[in-house]
């Protein structure tokens, strides 16, 4: 892997119309994955996210996610 992000997760190639299109990098698909699993498992039992949450909960969640998507880059190689 030659980037810290993975590269595009959807790349479009060049044609006559219009240039490359890289899009979200990897690295941000997977944060998000791991944002959407973690979202759709919250229950009461297990605790959930408030409408209230923090400003500071959030953006440590946020970090937790792209830890997490950090990971997964590397587990890749």
């Amino acid at each position: 892997m030659t980037d810290k992000t993975g590269g595009a997760a959807f790349p479009v190639p060049a044609t006559e119309l219009h240039g490359t299109d890289t899009g979200m990098s990897l690295r941000d698909y997977l944060a998000a994955k791991a944002m959407q699993g973690d979202l759709a498992s919250q229950s009461v039992s297990l605790g959930h996210f408030a409408n209230d949450a923090s400003e500071e909960s959030l953006v440590n969640r946020a970090n937790f996610y792209y830890r997490m998507a950090d990971a997964m880059l590397k587990a890749r190689g």
